[in-house]
């Protein structure tokens, strides 16, 4: 039977970098929520809690708006996580 879950039972395998990067960037969630505003992602902080904890999917439009907030790849997004 097909899972769309990460072996850990998470619906992402992004969200713990998301967090990483986010972090990184010493913003909160609610300033990177509002930068992905800004690059057309309609997206709030409460969205990006449950992403960083893996309660949510992630859109591929909504990861292309991470890889520009981050200036990372896609592959660095997820390379600790594949």
């Amino acid at each position: 039977m097909f899972t769309n879950k990460s072996t850990e039972g998470l619906n992402n395998i992004s969200g713990k970098s998301i967090a990483k990067y986010r972090t990184q960037m010493n913003i909160s969630q609610r300033e990177l929520a509002d930068k992905l505003q800004l690059v057309g992602i309609n997206i709030d902080k409460n969205a990006i809690q449950r992403i960083e904890c893996g309660k949510r999917f992630i859109t591929d439009i909504e990861i292309i708006g991470f890889l520009k907030i981050f200036g990372i790849t896609f592959e660095e997004l997820i390379k600790d996580n594949n």
